[in-house]
């Protein structure tokens, strides 16, 4: 209490620290940059739109990536050895790129633009794919082993499918560490919705890759590719409407000048390479 008989926030913190408790610590902002209010943003209101768009991730990436060798066989006329031959290399391609895209998006343009422009690539890719498989083909299968020879549709194709491989290498290191960014840790509550939500992110990697593998590989078998193409083509853009539109919710990570993770480990490096340098020299 002051000499005026006036009283101080100190003397009745009850007053104000409901007021500060409502805003989320550390160098945390709305989309705007202004701090974040916690009844209004985050949480499981922004977590369920991220988490949409990582199952229909998953789901895509099955739909395409299960069935290649029974299109490219099939519809491309590639022998089984070439078939095998490009399936593996693609798909060590994918499973190389999120360390691209996990740099980019800590280097340069952070998880929700990284997110963004990978969902749009996604989109991209496979509506190509999907009209790829329009494109008329003389291809038949190959049984001598011999390859079709290149034409637009083939082209085409392999475009669209190292695009999908691009596309996930963007979302795979960035939607889950971004939906965790969604929750307090030093919130009692948050924290525990934070467990649970791993909990539902590991349901959504398991059970989207399933749907994926068993809807859409019978769609392209029995039914018709471009509609097994073209699904997931949907389902991504629909999945990427609906994370754009909880943007306004969404706790974002205030840009700092400390040094990213990766830089961080090459200076690690550049600087014990010069030391071993110099003591070679001495």
């Amino acid at each position: 209490m002051n000499m005026d008989g006036t009283s101080t926030s100190s003397d009745c913190p009850g007053i104000e620290s409901p007021l500060l408790n409502n805003f989320v610590g550390g160098a945390v902002v709305d989309y705007k940059g202004r701090p974040v209010l916690r009844s209004k943003s985050g949480s499981w209101r922004s977590a369920y739109s991220i988490c949409g768009v990582g199952l229909a991730e998953k789901f895509a990436y099955s739909g395409v990536s299960s069935n290649l060798i029974t299109y490219l066989t099939g519809p491309l006329g590639q022998s089984t050895a070439k078939a095998a031959e490009i399936v593996n290399a693609w798909s060590g391609t994918a499973l190389l790129l999120p360390l691209v895209g996990a740099f980019i998006a800590d280097a340069f343009l952070g998880r929700y633009l990284t997110i963004i422009i990978a969902s749009l690539l996604y989109v991209l890719a496979l509506a190509l794919l999907a009209f790829s498989t329009l494109i008329p083909s003389n291809c038949t299968s190959a049984i001598d082993g011999s390859s079709c020879s290149p034409q637009l549709q083939v082209i085409i194709f392999f475009i669209s499918l190292y695009l999908v491989a691009f596309a996930q290498g963007g979302q795979k290191p960035c939607v889950e560490a971004y939906g965790a960014d969604q929750f307090d840790a030093d919130d009692p509550g948050e924290l525990k919705s934070k467990s649970s939500f791993f909990n539902w992110w590991f349901f959504g990697l398991c059970s989207g890759p399933t749907i994926g593998i068993f809807v859409l590989s019978y769609i392209q078998d029995n039914i018709s590719w471009g509609l097994g193409f073209g699904i997931p083509c949907v389902i991504m853009g629909f999945a990427l409407v609906i994370f754009l539109f909880g943007s306004m919710t969404y706790r974002f990570g205030e840009k700092t000048l400390e040094k990213n993770s990766f830089r961080r480990i090459s200076h690690v490096f550049v600087t014990a390479a010069r030391n071993w340098r110099y003591k070679k020299l001495v």
